[in-house]
C-alpha cells in the first residue's frame, strides 16, 4: 500500500520572512515524514502544501500562486493547494472567481477550488453557475482540457482533507495529514475471501494494521514540530492498474462488471468497511471512483456500463462525488451547472463532503477515447451527457438557505 500524499497545512501571511520560514519548516516535516513512512514500508507518492482558503489569502491570487509555488518547489513539495474561494454563505464575495481560470493556466502544479455549499448554511447557486463557466473556460484554454484536473467544486467539505483539490487550512496552528492509495488492500481482501463477512473482516483488519503503523510514524513527528496531526484519509483511492483498482475490487467481490447491478451494494459495502475500521480519520475517508484514475473503471467506460447519473447514485453511499469525469467538449455550461448543483444537493441532504472534478474534452464526443499521456491516468471513453440543463433554477435565486429547523417536518 502506498501513501498518496503527506499534506502539510499552514496559514501563509503577508510578510515574506515568516512565509518563507513556514514553508521551509513544513517542507522539513514532510521530508522526515516521507523517510519515516518509507522505512516502515509505505512508499510516498508526493508531499504537498495547502494554505488557507483562496478567499483569505493576502494579495493577488495569481502573484501569490507563482511566488508560493516557487518557494514550495525549493522546499521539496510536489503540489500546492491554494484552497477554495469561499462561497458557502449568502454574503460571500465571488470576486476571486474571476482569477481562477487564469491561475490554473499560469501554473502546472497549483490547485484551487470553489466551496459552494455547507450544511446549516445553504447553496450558492450563483457561485455554482460561475464555477461551471470556469470549468468550460479551462477546458477550452488548456491542452486537452487537462487544467480541470486541478480545479474542483467543493460542497460541505471542511479543512484538512489531504486529497487535492479539496485541501485547505483553517485559522489554527499548522497541521499534517496523510492520504492513502489503498484500493489494493480492497483488491486483496475481496480476492482471497470466501464470504462477504470474511472480506469485510480482512479489509478492516488490513486498514487498522496499516493505520497503526502510519500513526506511529507521524504523530511523534507532528508533536516535535508543533503541528496538529489531523489524521488519515484512508479513502480507497486507486492507481491505474488492475491490482490497485477499486473497480477490480468490486468485481473480485462478486459484481460481474463495474456498473452492473450490485455495484451500488459493493460501493456501500466497501465504504462500510472503512467506517468500521478504527483509526484517527480526516477528510473523506470513503470510496474514490475517479473514472480516469482507475484502470477497471476506464475499461468499463469503453463498454458503456455506467453514466454520470450512476456515479452520482454511487456517491450517495460512498465516496467523494464526481471525480475526473470525462465529458464531451461541447457540453453546455448550463448542463455543467446542473450537474454541480446535483452534487451540492447530495452533500447537504446527506450531510457528507462531496466534490466534483468535471473534465470536458475539446473536440471529443460521447464514446470517444481519451488521449492523455499522464502516468496517473488510465484512458477510457467520454461519458454521454443529456444536452439539457436547469437554467430556470439558477434564474430564480443566487442563494438558497439550508433551513435546518424545517428538515424534519
Amino acid at each position: 500500500m502506498n501513501v498518496r500524499s503527506v499534506t502539510c497545512f499552514a496559514s501563509i501571511g503577508e510578510e515574506p520572512p515568516s512565509r518563507t520560514w513556514a514553508i521551509r519548516e513544513a517542507g522539513q516535516l514532510a521530508d522526515e515524514a516521507r523517510d519515516g513512512l518509507e522505512s516502515a514500508g509505505f512508499p510516498v507518492q508526493s508531499t504537498r502544501l495547502a494554505t488557507q482558503p483562496l478567499s483569505l489569502l493576502p494579495g493577488d491570487p495569481l502573484d501569490q500562486a507563482q511566488e508560493l509555488w516557487s518557494q514550495c518547489g525549493e522546499s521539496g513539495f510536489g503540489y500546492l493547494s491554494l484552497g477554495p474561494v469561499l462561497a458557502d454563505c449568502a454574503d460571500a464575495s465571488l470576486s476571486r472567481l474571476d482569477r481562477v481560470a487564469e491561475l490554473i493556466r499560469a501554473t502546472d502544479s497549483v490547485f484551487a477550488g470553489v466551496l459552494v455549499a455547507r450544511k446549516g448554511q445553504g447553496i450558492h447557486l450563483a457561485a455554482i453557475r460561475r464555477t461551471a463557466q470556469i470549468v468550460s473556460e479551462i477546458a477550452h484554454t488548456t491542452a486537452l482540457g487537462f487544467g480541470n484536473l486541478r480545479l474542483a467544486m467543493l460542497a460541505n467539505v471542511g479543512p484538512h482533507s489531504p486529497f487535492f483539490p479539496a485541501a485547505y487550512h483553517d485559522d489554527g496552528p499548522p497541521a499534517v495529514a496523510l492520504a492513502t492509495e489503498s484500493a489494493g488492500l480492497a483488491v486483496e481482501a475481496c480476492s482471497s475471501a470466501g464470504s462477504l463477512s470474511q472480506a469485510r473482516h480482512r479489509l478492516v483488519t488490513a486498514i487498522e494494521s496499516a493505520a497503526r503503523e502510519m500513526v506511529h510514524c507521524i504523530r511523534p513527528l507532528a508533536e516535535r514540530y508543533g503541528y496538529r496531526f489531523a489524521g488519515i484519509d484512508f479513502s480507497l483511492a486507486p492507481f491505474p492498474e488492475e491490482a490497485r483498482s477499486i473497480g477490480a475490487a468490486m468485481e473480485r467481490l462478486g459484481v460481474e462488471r463495474f456498473g452492473a447491478s450490485g455495484t451500488l451494494f459493493a460501493a456501500a459495502f466497501l465504504t462500510d468497511c472503512l467506517r468500521r475500521a478504527r483509526y484517527p480519520r480526516c477528510g473523506f475517508s470513503g470510496l474514490f471512483l475517479p473514472v480516469l484514475e482507475d484502470q477497471t473503471m476506464a475499461n468499463r467506460s469503453r463498454e458503456g456500463l455506467f453514466s454520470v447519473n450512476d456515479l452520482l447514485l454511487y456517491s450517495t453511499v460512498c465516496g467523494t462525488g464526481l471525480d475526473v469525469v470525462p465529458l464531451p467538449g461541447n457540453v453546455s455550461e448550463d448542463e455543467l451547472a446542473g450537474t454541480l448543483l446535483d452534487v451540492a444537493a447530495l452533500a447537504l441532504r446527506l450531510d457528507k463532503p462531496l466534490t466534483a472534478r468535471l473534465m470536458p474534452l475539446p473536440g471529443k464526443k460521447a464514446g470517444d477515447q481519451t488521449e492523455f499521456d499522464f502516468s496517473y491516468f488510465a484512458n477510457g471513453c467520454v461519458l454521454e451527457t443529456k444536452g439539457l440543463g436547469c437554467r430556470g433554477l439558477f434564474d430564480r435565486d443566487d442563494w438558497l438557505p439550508d433551513d435546518e429547523e424545517h428538515h424534519d417536518r
